[in-house]
């Protein structure tokens, strides 16, 4: 592996931040230096995907659901008793009222 070069002066022995890579490429992974963000990860053998599932989350599932369906179910209900409005009306604009041609001859 080549070392990084470094940007700097002779005269004060500093060099500036500046290391580039003489490499083509890197790993998937380390692609880019990413600083001052912290992750931490588990392992996947330690991870327990439907732990308390049935014990909890359907319970709490429930519960949420309760907590919403009285903000969103009335706008569905009443646009679509404002849709089935006016596709009636609709409809029944488009008819012709046979009183108004009772007297034609």
């Amino acid at each position: 592996r080549a070392p990084p070069l470094l940007v700097g002066t002779k005269e004060t022995g500093r060099t500036f931040g500046l290391a580039l890579d003489c490499r083509m490429g890197h790993e998937f992974g380390n692609l880019a230096r990413v600083r001052h963000i912290i992750t931490y990860t588990l392992s996947p053998f330690e991870q327990r995907a439907f732990a308390n599932y049935f014990s909890k989350g359907i319970p709490n599932s429930w519960r949420r659901f309760r907590g919403q369906v009285f903000r969103v179910v009335p706008p569905f209900v009443i646009s679509y008793l404002v849709y089935t409005w006016g596709n009636r009306e609709h409809e029944l604009s488009m008819k012709k009222n046979p009183a108004d041609y009772a007297n034609d001859n």
